[in-house]
């Protein structure tokens, strides 16, 4: 079960690869963000949706996402979590205060994202493109005394996914709305997925203050080969769902510099955490 735990919080992770609110970059512009990324849980959904206790476990990444316009047409986009730390907090016996199990913990390196985005068509207030991002197993899929602290899963996979955007005012103030259908190739074993989400937002005090609202789906097909429990007796995550819903708030120091704030929580799910994430970063526009 500690297998599964973990590699469920690289799915959540892997939801911040598409975080961005603008649509395809200029030919020359970036959007590039250094941000903290951390989630800690004694809870757990199970492989039936119902919701279990577990040891407190959690995760806290360092990481660098970019956007750059390489044209009009096509962008490149790039998520590098390089710091990544696993842990499990100690175990102590409520009545008498004793230490019941150590706890423990493993860093390194995780699994990245690069992709590339083409913009298949936009016509006045109307943005439609087709993205490809691959991700790369540079993290370890096994860490710590048991092999169960994972900063990656150790597949490479492969995600098109076809985006959708519009801009349009409420009582003259502006907003945007877009969503993304995807289709996730994964290898080693592991099952395909189908993902897809929704994200609106505005802006606030003459541009400034950006605040976001956003939900990702992930749908298994249940196609893959790993089970619980595979072939040298350890327990790995495959067959993750959830539906999660979050936030993002964003404040522009000056026209190329800002901060921003996050939080997404998975509000039903299987094999994953009953916790929300928070993050916390720094953003630097170029234009």
């Amino acid at each position: 079960m500690k297998k599964l735990l973990i590699l469920s919080l690289l799915f959540v992770i892997t939801c911040q690869f598409s975080t961005h609110a603008q649509w395809l970059e200029k030919k020359g512009n970036g959007y590039f963000k250094l941000s903290a990324w951390t989630l800690e849980a004694d809870r757990h959904y199970t492989n039936s949706g119902a919701i279990d206790p577990n040891a407190t476990r959690g995760t806290f990444n360092l990481n660098l996402y970019g956007k750059y316009g390489l044209s009009d047409n096509w962008g490149i986009i790039a998520y590098i979590p390089f710091y990544v730390k696993t842990y499990q907090n100690h175990q102590v016996s409520i009545v008498t205060d004793e230490t019941l199990s150590e706890g423990e913990a493993h860093s390194s390196f995780g699994d990245m994202d690069l992709g590339v985005e083409y913009r298949l068509f936009k016509a006045s207030k109307h943005a439609f493109s087709v993205a490809l991002s691959l991700g790369v197993p540079s993290g370890d899929k096994e860490g710590g005394s048991d092999g169960s602290y994972q900063t990656g899963d150790g597949e490479f996979n492969q995600n098109i996914r076809f985006n959708a955007g519009t801009a349009f005012a409420i009582f003259k103030h502006p907003f945007y709305a877009k969503s993304y259908l995807g289709f996730n190739n994964r290898t080693a074993g592991f099952s395909d997925e189908i993902r897809f989400g929704i994200e609106a937002g505005t802006n606030f005090f003459d541009k400034k203050l950006f605040f976001l609202l956003r939900s990702n789906t992930v749908r298994s097909i249940r196609n893959g080969s790993l089970s619980a429990a595979n072939s040298d007796g350890s327990i790995f995550a495959n067959n993750v769902e959830f539906v999660s819903f979050g936030w993002e708030a964003s404040f522009k120091l000056n026209p190329s510099l800002g901060v921003s704030i996050g939080y997404e929580s998975a509000f039903s799910g299987k094999v994953i955490y009953a916790a929300p994430s928070y993050s916390a970063g720094v953003f630097f526009l170029l234009k």
